[in-house]
């Protein structure tokens, strides 16, 4: 009887392990769930944070990306971030889709030294359609420091 409970126990304990690591690997999914998405897209994004000096900025991203990576179709994508200096100023947590993007620009060196010159506004609307606001102008990066890399890529786009 003793060695039954004992074993039981165990079992028991062994369970709860397991879901424990089921639900750290699925949260760490969920965390980086569309990071892979963002980084697709963060070369047009930072042209679009250097040209949104001279206009807000459009960017029209494939719904199809967001829809297979997401829980489906009616998840809500919608978001705004304020970025101000380098660092996002407000609060995001309530998107996974902000959060990741937010994380994706500041890992990023290139996107970083633009965001620490200025204040911008990046906002997801229901059409897929990311906006780029540049809250203060006068500290905007200027057009012409794009790389011919950066231009490059902007002329394979509209293709």
């Amino acid at each position: 009887m003793v060695y039954n409970f004992t074993l039981n126990k165990l079992f028991l304990h062994v369970k709860i392990i397991i879901s424990i690591f089921v639900v750290a690997f699925y949260n760490n999914k969920v965390l980086f769930m569309y990071s892979h998405i963002w980084k697709k897209y963060l070369p047009f994004i930072n042209i679009h944070l250097k040209r949104s000096a001279n206009g807000d900025q459009v960017l029209a991203l494939n719904r199809g990306d967001f829809e297979r990576a997401g829980t489906g179709r009616k998840a809500g994508y919608k978001f705004t971030i304020e970025l101000s200096e380098g660092r996002v100023s407000n609060v995001i947590s309530g998107s996974q889709l902000a959060v990741n993007l937010a994380g994706v620009m500041l890992e990023n060196e290139a996107t970083k030294q633009i965001l620490k010159k200025g204040h911008y506004s990046v906002s997801l609307n229901t059409k897929f359609q990311l906006l780029t606001k540049n809250l203060d102008p006068a500290k905007a990066v200027p057009v012409e420091s794009e790389s011919s890399e950066e231009k490059s890529e902007t002329t394979s786009t509209a293709e």
